[in-house]
């Protein structure tokens, strides 16, 4: 169901639709000497994708005592944290612990190395906060900065400079503040400035031939790679097929200068990217050619990630908990995703939930207005032929993109993270059309698109205002650009306690499908002999026993399953005897 602020989006829209139509004599010369400075501002094309940045860094940092430093509450952060915490110790991956049979977690490798199985990019950003600040956390508010910072520069490569400041704006409304890649670790900011980079590049590289904009583009493929790998290598070919057109068309002098300033510059980048990502798999998992996330996979899970794939045989699980996620959460999604694909008025249905869910996150009805009034300004007897270059390759990009997002099994926002450029590129080419838009010799495009950004920030106020003004935030799903609400976890009030006593200790959880689940409470740090609290699954007496003798110097703790907080009890090491 859509939340109250959904709502109240949409009610600004119609009415600043209405006003727009109803009030043809309003016209503020605040708003004509606003536009001015703002246009005067965004020619300075560096120092506007500047200030969008630190624009972006105030704007979250502001919303602090709203939505303070986020807790980890899924699987996925917690895989990101590791390797985040990898890295900070100058590992790319970790020794098989002897116990570690007793460790087993989702989206985590056990064997060979001890590592998270998610590529880099966003664990990477989360090591540079640690490292230089004590908190991955500086890690989500800096990517979050360089994709708004980086969506700016981007625009800037396809429009007027103040359509590109604009949309930079934008994007911090919508992305920087309160979405959950701005207060969660699961990522999305690091692969969208990676797709950011990659569409920016293009355009300057087409007119100017510059190695500048090849290495800044191969770099953004690098880290499409090491964040998003399958969406990213679906935007990166129609990027692709653009170069190879454009070099395919270039004769005589101009072809050499394009393969010494263009094609020598990216190919290096992309040469040097790809021997770093083999290295990295290759140090976690034996293999140059083998990703971490396919280790995984092939060990825990059942169901594939695409439409056309078969589930896997049932592996060997030593744990209740990780049958009953593989097994029942992730076939449950991907029988439900499969029925409905399977006929074509399925695959229609499917298809149209998965674009609402990317409707929700990434427009919402505040920026769907452009494109409806884009639409209702195309002139009568619009061909695509006569469309210019720009125009159809988004529209196959976009085409290409919306195909394969369809086909994946599961689905968040972020992984569409890799579009979010190509998404307001769209967007703001729409704004661009509908801003010279008229009705009957009225400029009423000109009054809803200045509405637009006015609208975003109002929706900005009211979500920081939600708490005291009682308005209720939609669900967690689909998440939005501002349903995110601080949470506190079972893992964080146990570690608040153990971290008041002395000594280490050691946490037993015991699994019960009836209670409510809380995966959290078992992933461990890096270095998990040297760790304060040592977090391991309940196996039974028996079982327990080896891990005990081997953590014979702590003090020995199990939780058990409740309905509000977990409680914690000394564990019985020897019939008769508590543990401290």
């Amino acid at each position: 169901m859509p939340g109250m602020l959904l709502w109240i989006e949409f009610g600004l829209v119609l009415i600043s639709i209405v006003m727009a139509f109803c009030f043809t004599h309003v016209r503020s010369n605040w708003f004509r000497a606003a536009e001015q400075h703002f246009a005067r501002l965004a020619r300075r094309r560096r120092l506007s994708c500047l200030l969008v940045g630190i624009a972006a860094l105030g704007a979250r940092a502001a919303v602090l005592p709203l939505l303070p430093v986020p807790e980890p509450r899924t699987d996925d952060e917690f895989s990101h944290l590791l390797l985040a915490d990898t890295l900070a110790h100058g590992r790319l991956a970790n020794p098989t612990h002897p116990m570690w049979i007793h460790f087993e977690m989702f989206h985590v490798l056990m064997r060979p190395t001890y590592a998270s199985m998610y590529p880099p990019g966003q664990g990477i950003a989360l090591a540079v906060g640690q490292v230089f600040a004590r908190q991955p956390f500086v890690g989500v508010w800096l990517s979050a900065a360089a994709m708004c910072a980086a969506i700016c520069w981007m625009l800037q490569g396809w429009m007027p400079a103040e359509w590109a400041l604009l949309g930079g704006a934008i994007a911090i409304m919508r992305f920087g503040v309160f979405s959950y890649w701005a207060d969660s670790y699961w990522g999305g900011a690091v692969a969208a400035t990676g797709g950011a980079l990659v569409l920016g590049a293009l355009p300057r590289i087409l007119r100017s031939k510059r190695a500048g904009d090849a290495l800044l583009m191969g770099l953004g493929l690098a880290i499409l790679a090491n964040s998003r790998p399958y969406e990213g290598f679906i935007l990166s070919l129609p990027v692709v097929a653009a170069l190879l057109i454009w070099l395919s068309k270039t004769r005589g002098a101009l072809f050499w200068t394009a393969m010494r300033s263009v094609v020598a510059p990216l190919t290096l980048v992309v040469i040097f990217a790809v021997s770093a990502t083999g290295y990295y798999y290759w140090r976690v998992t034996g293999n140059p050619f083998r990703m971490p996330q396919q280790v995984e996979r092939d060990t825990y899970a059942v169901a594939p990630y695409f439409v056309w794939q078969s589930p896997k045989p049932e592996p060997v699980y030593r744990h209740e908990a990780l049958r009953e996620f593989y097994l029942h959460d992730e076939m449950v999604s991907y029988d439900a995703y499969r029925q409905r694909t399977h006929t074509a008025g399925g695959l229609f249905v499917a298809s149209v939930i998965r674009l609402v869910y990317v409707w929700v996150f990434f427009l919402g009805p505040v920026l769907t207005l452009p494109l409806a009034i884009a639409v209702a300004a195309l002139p009568y007897g619009f061909s695509w032929i006569r469309t210019n270059w720009q125009t159809r390759f988004l529209f196959l990009a976009g085409a290409l993109s919306a195909v394969g997002i369809g086909v994946e099994v599961f689905f968040f926002p972020h992984y569409a993270a890799p579009m979010t450029g190509l998404i307001y590129l769209v967007m703001l080419s729409a704004m661009r059309i509908a801003w010279a838009w008229k009705w009957h010799s009225e400029p009423v495009g000109r009054r809803l698109m200045t509405a637009v950004p006015i609208i975003c920030l109002l929706m900005v106020l009211l979500r920081a205002g939600a708490a005291p003004l009682h308005l209720p935030l939609s669900p967690v799903w689909p998440p939005t650009w501002y349903n995110l609400e601080p949470i506190r976890t079972d893992r964080a009030y146990v570690q608040s306690l153990l971290n008041g006593y002395s000594g280490k200790h050691l946490v037993m959880a015991r699994y019960d499908r009836n209670s409510p689940v809380h995966y959290e409470r078992l992933f461990n740090e890096a270095e998990i002999d040297r760790a304060k609290i040592v977090w391991a699954w309940d196996m039974g007496a028996a079982q327990n026993k080896e891990l005990i003798n081997y953590f014979k110097d702590r003090h020995i703790w199990l939780i058990e399953p409740t309905l509000d907080k977990p409680k914690l009890i000394p564990y019985p090491v020897n019939p008769g005897k508590t543990g401290e």
